[in-house]
């Protein structure tokens, strides 16, 4: 097993834990949505479907990117393909990096999900490499996906024992494969926020979404400062380090009302997933919770549960638009709300 292999079965674990959560405020819960008493609407005949990368979803949603690479993820990953297509929402697969480097065959994905969005990924540093141009490519390849997501981490590789530091050529290396892909590019953080200034600098580079991934959810600080063996100390005042949820999206709409957004980092239910989609994101992405309901504590897959917990967020955002009067999404976003003060 390669050395990003094995680090992702680590990762597995330890984001599992309550230690791998940010210990800030939900911001989420300050978005106050307007409760209509009288919604003149069937709950049953609220429309939630939406276009996401040339596909219909049947909600606003993506399964954001998790692990990769090792047996374990592998199957993981065969289990979300699966029951996403089923439900109808997009699959962000994790970095595919270890997955590249081992060998390993990942056009299953695409058999077990052929009517939904696939969005491959490769780390920010590794694209800006000598061979990081080739290997987007065949990551694409690879499953087939329908846009290529790259992340930026700059913290989490601070914190990583073996992380890289050189962080020089990002920009321009994903500049030049927008230009070379024939799928869009994604960008996205891993939990401490894109701000406005960086969208900008991501849309002119011809960045199609970013995925604001801000601070709130899984921590990979946390986790990566878990991981060493020394200097933890050093890491203390950064553990909860980034830009919040909320804060990203509503400045990149106010700066850049023109970028696509995807929201994550914190969405723990269908109304904080809604509320991200009331503030301006145009669709919406969570990784640990619902690698929490993939496997068990024994490592054993979950399926039922998983099918039980889209569901879930499912009748939450109904229920979300019809409290507001909302028959669909567009009318969502038009119904009436407030950002309540911190």
């Amino acid at each position: 097993m390669t050395k990003a292999a094995d680090r992702k079965d680590d990762h597995l674990d330890l984001a599992r834990g309550r230690q791998s959560r940010s210990l800030i405020s939900h911001d989420l819960d300050r978005v106050q949505l307007e409760h209509n008493a009288m919604p003149e609407c069937l709950f049953d005949e609220i429309e939630l479907s939406c276009r996401f990368l040339g596909h219909t979803l049947s909600m606003p949603m993506m399964i954001g990117a998790m692990t990769g690479g090792t047996d374990r993820a592998d199957a993981i990953n065969s289990l979300l393909a699966e029951i996403a297509n089923e439900a109808g929402i997009a699959l962000a697969v994790g970095s595919q990096r270890a997955s590249l480097e081992a060998g390993r065959d990942q056009s299953s994905l695409r058999t077990k999900a052929p009517d939904i969005p696939i969005i491959g990924n490769l780390g920010g540093v590794q694209l800006a490499k000598r061979d990081g141009l080739d290997m987007a490519k065949r990551a694409v390849d690879a499953i087939e996906a329908d846009a290529m997501a790259i992340h930026l981490n700059p913290l989490q590789e601070l914190a990583q024992p073996e992380g890289d530091r050189d962080w020089r050529g990002v920009e321009d290396a994903i500049a030049k494969l927008c230009h070379a892909l024939p799928c869009p590019v994604i960008v996205k953080e891993v939990g401490a926020g894109i701000s406005a200034s960086v969208a900008a600098r991501l849309m002119s580079a011809g960045v199609s979404y970013v995925d604001v991934a801000g601070l709130g959810g899984t921590n990979w600080t946390r986790i990566e400062t878990q991981r060493r063996d020394d200097d933890k100390a050093v890491f203390a005042p950064f553990l909860d380090w980034g830009i919040p949820t909320l804060d990203a999206i509503v400045e990149i709409r106010s700066e850049i009302p023109d970028l696509k957004v995807i929201a994550s980092g914190g969405i723990r239910h269908g109304l904080d997933a809604a509320r991200a989609l009331w503030i301006g994101a145009d669709i919406v992405a969570a990784a640990g919770h619902f690698l929490t309901l993939a496997e068990d504590e024994k490592g054993r897959l979950t399926p039922d549960i998983l099918i039980e917990g889209f569901d879930q967020w499912r009748q939450q955002m109904q229920m979300s638009l019809f409290l507001t009067g909302s028959r669909n999404l567009p009318e969502f976003r038009r119904a009436k709300g407030k950002i309540k003060n911190s």
